[in-house]
């Protein structure tokens, strides 16, 4: 496993450049991973769903793809709720926020 550094911390919870926001079947946008803790808190099950089944993995691909998390990647790819989701970005955003002192 690969250390986390701060300037690798504070990229992935920057924004992300405007047109690689990321775009929800409800409409919002996204534009960091907060953001994205944010909307799974509040979306309909149906949003969830949209994005994050058996067959689209929108969040996760995201997440690796522009935020660059591997790991949170991973973790979104086996949310199955929203909920757990949620849990999965909180506790990364906690994780990430604490290389930044």
């Amino acid at each position: 496993m690969s250390k986390i550094m701060r300037k690798d911390a504070k990229k992935m919870l920057g924004n992300v450049p405007r047109e690689y926001e990321f775009k929800c079947q409800d409409g919002r946008m996204l534009k960091n991973i907060q953001d994205l803790e944010e909307a799974l808190k509040s979306m309909s099950e149906e949003t969830f769903m949209f994005h994050s089944n058996t067959e689209k993995t929108d969040f996760a691909n995201w997440v690796r793809d522009v935020i660059g998390d591997e790991k949170l990647a991973r973790d979104l790819a086996k949310s199955s709720q929203k909920g757990q989701a949620a849990k999965s970005v909180n506790s990364r955003i906690a994780f990430l926020s604490s290389k930044l002192n």
